[in-house]
């Protein structure tokens, strides 16, 4: 999709209200619009916001965009970043212009926000049985010529199902069998015989295309790299052999998809060693949780850690919440919790205090977070630490997947406390 397409229809975001629907904005914007509000360029400590707040940092994003632009293209890999992670069409735009081949979704709502921002090119990875969801899938494949769209399908069943939702339409719907990974993984025809199967099904309907292969690594219990590396080979053995049968006669190019945001580079050894096939091979990488990247699970498990000459990624979200209570030496407590926080992968990180006396930063030592009630974080503080009501703890967040699903318009914000724009997000 041509990046001006889809940064055209992201300008209308900045012509919503600001209203009481957004958490933790300036209740002095109310009645303005999101552009206006980004004009006056307000800081984040002194303009007005409340507290709890999400913080987007502008430099940590712009400079993981960068890396994974040039990550992509230094290893010949088309790139489809899961949008789930954010669901922010700005960032889709973004993504777009950094020459992303399209956007990857997980379920069919994701795909009616990615098509009303002007989404040319969506990965669909999952299997799409819902009646309904196929019929409007038909109805914009045959709106928009230039419409792509890939999905999974793991099953003889669930090729019948989708048969008989899509006869009638006027295209055939592509689709990449997806190989579990794994006896125990997830998703996915669990052998190579099943993939044959489903391959056949597949071959003896109208209203289906197959084009690829596909797969999730990550769902692999107990992964390892040697783990991850032997899937990858059966996955591209298997679209190897898929060929050499001919299944792909229809396609024009053959589709092999995989590498979530922890074993891309498992994926991009493994891409390379691709033989050469009927057709040319899309490449197609997925990882979607490197635009805020984060400071936990995904900042123990990159690739970038495993190979440093590939470059770093950098934390990008800070959550700011305010101390309510110190009612010992030892314990304080701050107001954001589980409806702010993400969780579901670890605790929020102390990372820098912001005192409330001279608005001076510094680093969060001797605090940790300890617990998450529903509005409360529960910190414990060492004897040395510096810390009372009134000031602010920026809070490194793990699992960026739920940050941005508990947030609907976030402050992007430069190194100096400066708000340039704010993240619009559909969940």
């Amino acid at each position: 999709m041509p990046a001006e397409h889809a940064a055209g229809t992201v300008d209308r975001l900045a012509e919503e209200r600001i209203d009481h629907r957004f958490k933790a904005l300036p209740p002095d914007a109310e009645g303005l619009t999101v552009g206006e509000l980004a004009a006056e360029r307000r800081n984040l400590f002194t303009g007005g916001f409340l507290t709890p707040v999400l913080a987007l940092s502008a430099e940590a994003l712009e400079h993981n965009l960068a890396l994974m632009e040039t990550y992509s293209e230094r290893h010949g890999l088309a790139f489809a970043p899961h949008g789930k992670t954010s669901m922010s069409p700005q960032l889709f735009a973004r993504q777009l212009e950094r020459g992303a081949w399209g956007i990857t979704a997980a379920m069919p709502h994701q795909v009616r926000v990615y098509r009303a921002f002007g989404i040319e090119r969506i990965f669909l990875a999952n299997e799409l049985v819902d009646a309904a969801a196929l019929r409007w899938l038909a109805g914009e494949l045959e709106a928009d010529p230039g419409f792509r769209f890939i999905c999974y399908v793991d099953s003889v069943r669930g090729v019948e199902l989708m048969d008989a939702a899509l006869r009638g339409s006027s295209r055939p719907v592509d689709v990449v069998i997806e190989l579990g990974a794994g006896e125990k993984g997830r998703t996915g025809a669990r052998t190579e015989a099943d993939c044959a199967a489903v391959a056949d099904a597949v071959a003896a309907v109208p209203t289906l295309r197959l084009v690829g292969v596909a797969g999730y690594e990550a769902t692999m219990p107990g992964a390892d790299r040697e783990g991850v590396a032997e899937w990858f080979r059966r996955l591209t053995a298997l679209a190897v052999d898929l060929d050499k049968a001919g299944r792909f006669a229809g396609a024009e190019e053959i589709v092999v998809s995989a590498g979530g945001s922890e074993w891309f580079d498992v994926a991009s050894d493994a891409f390379a060693e691709i033989p050469e096939l009927s057709r040319p091979v899309l490449k197609l990488l997925r990882s979607g949780a490197y635009v805020s990247h984060d400071d936990g699970h995904y900042r123990k498990q990159t690739p970038f850690n495993r190979i440093p000459e590939e470059g770093a990624l950098q934390p990008a979200f800070l959550l700011w919440a305010q101390v309510v209570s110190r009612p010992t030496a030892e314990q304080a407590f701050v107001n954001a919790g589980k409806r702010d926080a993400a969780h579901d992968l670890g605790l929020p990180e102390a990372r820098v205090v912001r005192d409330a006396r001279d608005g001076s930063i510094r680093p969060a030592d001797g605090i940790e977070v300890t617990a998450l009630s529903d509005q409360h974080a529960w910190l414990r503080t060492s004897e040395d630490a510096r810390l009372e009501v009134g000031d602010w703890v920026g809070l490194g967040l793990s699992h960026p997947c739920t940050s941005f699903d508990k947030w609907q318009l976030i402050p992007l914000v430069e190194a100096d406390g400066t708000v340039t724009d704010y993240i619009r997000t559909f969940f």
